[in-house]
This record gives C-alpha cells, structure tokens and sequence, in this order.
C-alpha cells in the first residue's frame, strides 16, 4: 500500500462542536472554542502526519444566513471546503433543529458526490433511544454517508473517526512538510487567543463587533512581545471593551497571556489597544486586510 494523503474538512451548522472535534482529531487546540455561535471565522487547518499518511483537516466557520459581507465571506469558506474535500465530515448533533441552511448544504453534499461521514456528536448529553433515532434519521437523509455517533468533548468515537478516514482517504503524496501542523502562523493563533477571551468576556453583540490585528510580534530566546489592537465597529463599543478604568481590558489581556504562554510554551509580553474601525464588517477593503476576502 503507497502512501495516503487527503483534505479533510469540518462542516455544519453553528454550535455543534465542530472545532472541539477538530481539535480531538489533531491533537492540538487550534481551533477556539466558546458556547457562542459564530466561534470560528476562518477556515483553519490542522494537520496530522504518520509513516503512510497526511490527513489535513479543516475547521470552517457554522453555516449561517449572512448579514453582512463578514459572514458573506463566512459562508464561503464554508462553499469552498464543500468543493475542494477529499473527505467531508458533516457534524450535526443530538439538541439541533435542522433547517433551511442545513437542507441547502446538504443537498450540496449529495450533488458532490464527495466520500462523507455524517458525525453525530454531544452523545453524552442525550439517551441510547435519542441516539438510536437520530443514527437512523440520517442514514434516511444521507444514505450514502458513514454516520457515527460521537462526543468529541468526551473525546469518544474520536478513534472510529480517525480510522474511518484512513480507510477512505485517497492514495498521494503529502501536500505539506511532514512535520507541518497547520498552515496558520504564530500571529494568527494570537489574535485568535484572544478574540476568544473578548467571546468570552464580552456579551450581545460586543464579541460579533471585534476584530484583532496584530501590530507586532517579536520572537525573543525567552520570551515573545505581541501588541495588538481590538477593533470594534463602533465608538460606543470601545468604552464597553475597555471597561471602568481599564479593567475590562486588563482581565482579557491577562488571560490572553496566560493561554499564550501555554500555547508557546514560554513568557509573553502582551500590549492590547482599542481602536474604532467604521463598520468593518461591511467593508471589503478592511476584510480583504483581516483575511476574509482574496485579492
């Protein structure tokens, strides 16, 4: 048997564990997880090497009905891994409702023709009937998936997941350098790192209004230096960021800090400013500089 290799990627509707199972299946945390929808913007990709096989997976931000032109461009890294799969993993779970923008893509995964495992995670938080039910539902919907039943939290299946995508993976050469991990740099997972504490931090619309930029990373034998700014939409939001004599702020960079220098595996010297950035979300110029529109 000659050497496999393939693009693995993540899809489905907000909230459903996507990037908790893409962190289970890499091995790493590399993917931001929050209770909040809308948690993952980018498509990031996490890699996973072995003697015979590359599997590249990718995590893609939920499905979702734009509202702006960020989620416009959301939405299609989401197309773009539907097209461009060697695997599709499609995650749904046991609480979900499913609606129009899940028969869209579905229907958009049977026209593919694209080999699919249909995963259906959080199994820990309903009973053997429920699970039992929802297995035949989607054998019934997408009859020529492989459908497993899983909690990627609980890091259960995860193994039956990994080796069914072995199994189905196509023969090739690696697209990457074998000890590649993802193709996203250190500034990338900073920004990441903390855009999670503002989802966490941060309520109602505040979390959906950021964007992190970072201005500066310097790479020191002991410790790295990152200043970043946090751009909100409005003028209003950036008292909300920055909090009663800053201490909104202070708590965020502090625990920013803290996942960084696990993440590094060294100190971290964090600067966090605040600046307005006019209706960025709606903007094409500002979304081609965050990275969500190509040249």
């Amino acid at each position: 048997m000659g050497h496999k290799s393939g693009f693995v990627n993540i899809i489905g509707n907000p909230n459903v564990g996507k990037s908790t199972l893409m962190n289970a299946l890499v091995g790493e945390r590399l993917s931001i997880i929050t209770s909040k929808a809308q948690t993952t913007r980018h498509r990031i990709m996490g890699i996973v090497n072995g003697d015979d096989f590359q599997i590249v997976y990718s995590d893609t931000p939920g499905i979702l009905k734009p509202a702006y032109k960020l989620q416009e461009s959301m939405m299609n890294f989401v197309r773009g891994a539907v097209s461009d799969a060697d695997i599709l993993l499609y995650v749904t779970d046991t609480v979900e409702e499913q609606g129009e923008r899940s028969a869209e893509i579905l229907e958009k995964i049977t026209l593919s023709g694209c080999p699919t495992i249909l995963i259906i995670n959080k199994i820990d938080l309903a009973d053997q009937e429920r699970v039992e039910a929802l297995v035949a539902e989607w054998h019934d919907r997408l009859p020529n998936a492989v459908v497993i039943a899983a909690s990627a939290k609980e890091g259960f299946n995860i193994g039956a997941i990994f080796d069914r995508i072995l199994e189905m993976l196509p023969e090739g050469e690696p697209f990457y350098p074998k000890d590649t991990l993802t193709d996203k740099t250190l500034r990338f997972f900073a920004s990441e790192i903390i855009r999670e504490k503002i989802l966490t931090n941060y309520s109602k619309e505040i979390p959906y209004c950021c964007e992190i930029e970072i201005e500066s990373y310097k790479e020191e034998p002991t410790i790295d230096r990152i200043a970043a700014t946090i751009y909100v939409a409005r003028n209003s939001q950036k008292g909300i960021v920055i909090g009663h004599k800053g201490e909104r702020l202070k708590r965020v960079g502090e625990q920013a800090r803290h996942d960084l220098e696990k993440f590094l595996d060294k100190k971290v010297f964090l600067q966090l400013f605040v600046k307005v950035n006019e209706d960025w979300r709606n903007n094409v110029r500002q979304l081609r500089r965050f990275g969500y529109e190509q040249e």
